[in-house]
């Protein structure tokens, strides 16, 4: 990897330089990430033990909880440990590979949700033949395309980034490696390997953002069908479920479809996506679930 540069290592500028401010970056993304860790895996364990959690929804929120507790592992141990540490070094092998895993399971955690909005449509619109579209084998295909399409499009990211020569400047202005940062320091004109990144990270943010909001705007406007019961229950489901998209599907299309251009809010942007959405996803899609919490009261209650 290193033929491509002159600069073997990255500093990586952080959060903030104030030594004070570093300690709060601490000791929040410490227990921000312990929480992000410990809710995901506790749906993980839950949903693999439990002989009630066997339905399609909770086969995708197991790998929807896998990609989180994942992606939130790419960016958050490194920005805990940095806030402590007076140099904030990452080499340049160090720096691709967390471009790789950034992508592949931000990618993968995409795919996922796509597929769980699929699931709630055809459970709330097409109820009578859920079972036989949302069979065993579709739901086992749609995972390992999800992680063919996130093995793809994070191996073009590392294409991309292997093609930037640096000779200079090594300071990048963010807490973790991405693509947009590293452009600003390449020795080279980056206009077209920005526009590639954009045709690539921001059209999958944007197609997916629309995807998902078309497949909940469907799901609303069938709720003319339903009881009052089953509208209130579907629509507190929807209106949670749309939350947490906006959360990470704007941050997303803010930073990967403009140019190379900086912002002093990009950085807090970043985390909305890389450690907010973690966190959100099980605590909004499963802890609010009453038959899951059944199913972790019964299950950990016979473990203990």
């Amino acid at each position: 990897m290193e033929l491509n540069s002159s600069v073997n290592e990255f500093i990586l500028f952080g959060l903030t330089q104030n030594v004070l401010k570093e300690k709060v970056v601490f000791v929040v993304f410490l227990f921000l990430y312990l929480a992000t860790l410990m809710a995901n895996l506790l749906i993980v364990m839950t949903i693999r033990y439990s002989r009630t959690l066997g339905s399609p929804m909770y086969f995708f929120l197991f790998h929807l909880s896998f990609a989180d507790a994942c992606f939130s592992t790419t960016t958050a141990p490194r920005l805990i440990v940095d806030s402590v540490s007076e140099k904030k070094v990452i080499s340049y092998n160090e720096c691709m590979t967390q471009i790789f895993a950034v992508h592949f399971f931000g990618c993968l955690e995409v795919s996922v949700l796509i597929f769980l909005s699929f699931d709630r449509y055809v459970a709330i619109c097409k109820p009578l033949r859920y079972t036989a579209i949302m069979s065993q084998h579709v739901c086992g295909t749609m995972v390992n395309l999800a992680w063919v399409v996130s093995c793809i499009h994070s191996s073009s990211q590392i294409f991309l980034a292997l093609k930037l020569p640096f000779c200079g400047p090594n300071v990048i202005d963010h807490y973790f490696c991405d693509m947009t940062p590293l452009l600003k320091l390449a020795c080279m004109d980056t206009y077209k390997i920005n526009l590639l990144i954009v045709f690539n990270s921001g059209a999958i943010c944007m197609v997916s953002f629309i995807l998902l909001l078309t497949s909940y705007i469907f799901i609303l406007h069938s709720l003319n069908n339903k009881t009052a019961e089953g509208r209130k229950k579907a629509l507190s489901t929807c209106t949670s479920h749309i939350i947490v998209v906006i959360l990470f599907f704007v941050p997303c299309i803010f930073t990967y479809t403009r140019p190379v251009t900086t912002f002093p809010v990009d950085k807090m942007v970043a985390v909305f996506y890389t450690t907010g959405t973690p966190l959100l996803n099980p605590l909004i899609y499963t802890l609010r679930n009453a038959e899951v919490k059944n199913a972790m009261r019964k299950l950990w209650c016979h473990k203990f």
